[in-house]
């Protein structure tokens, strides 16, 4: 009968018990920080929120400017721009129900008031959406337009995009005297300048949004499990 033998010196050592060499052990743990850092870089830069922006060019005879709507993260919205051409004083300022400007500012409809409340201060509970109150126009015949507004909208309910902005030749009552026009119109008079607001910023959509931060907080995710293995 034939035995094996194993001549010494010649023993193979078992791939699965045997301990790798140092160097190899460096490489590999170098190999997955470096795949580890590529996922955290993939994952882009966290950038600022953006937030929906509107915009409106105000034309009237004489007069002109430009308007900025910025949907705030408090779910305000922010306007602010210039309107030149208006003599010293204060002049009604007010969202309307819509962007015809065919036939000139007259066209463009009623205040914009899709819950049938009285014409009133911004402030007030009882108030037409598109209540925004007065500007002042200063010595030099401008207007510096910095106004914050809880009800108008630019996505959604009470959204004013495609609606017209106008500029009254006359001061706001906010429905606050006997004229008839008070409850309607706050008495502020013609129209002097006015404009079609247009869309100018989309925010990116909830989807968009939260695919990124998870992709971030994967990438952290996983390059912290990797060194917490290679310590």
């Amino acid at each position: 009968m034939c035995l094996n033998t194993i001549v010494p010196g010649t023993e193979r050592a078992d791939p699965f018990t045997a301990n790798p060499r140092p160097d190899n052990l460096k490489m590999f743990k170098t190999l997955l920080l470096v795949a580890a850092a590529v996922v955290v870089a993939s994952a882009g830069p966290v950038e600022e929120e953006k937030m929906n922006k509107a915009i409106v060019k105000l034309v009237g005879d004489g007069v002109v400017g430009a308007v900025t709507f910025t949907e705030q993260k408090d779910g305000k919205v922010r306007l602010t721009g210039t309107i030149t051409g208006m003599p010293p004083g204060e002049y009604g300022f007010h969202v309307h129900e819509t962007g015809d400007i065919t036939k000139g500012c007259g066209s463009t409809g009623s205040h914009y008031n899709p819950e049938g409340k009285d014409h009133g201060h911004p402030t007030d509970e009882n108030r037409h959406v598109g209540d925004l109150g007065n500007v002042e126009s200063d010595s030099s015949n401008t207007i510096k337009v910095d106004i914050v507004d809880h009800l108008i909208k630019l996505t959604g309910d009470h959204s004013i995009i495609g609606r017209g902005l106008v500029l009254h030749a006359g001061k706001d009552d906010y429905g606050r005297t006997d004229h008839p026009d008070s409850k309607t119109t706050g008495n502020a008079g013609g129209r002097a300048a006015c404009g079609v607001i247009g869309i100018l910023e989309e925010a990116p959509s909830r989807n968009s949004a939260s695919t990124s931060t998870s992709n971030i907080i994967t990438a952290i995710s996983m390059y912290s499990l990797i060194a917490i293995l290679l310590n």
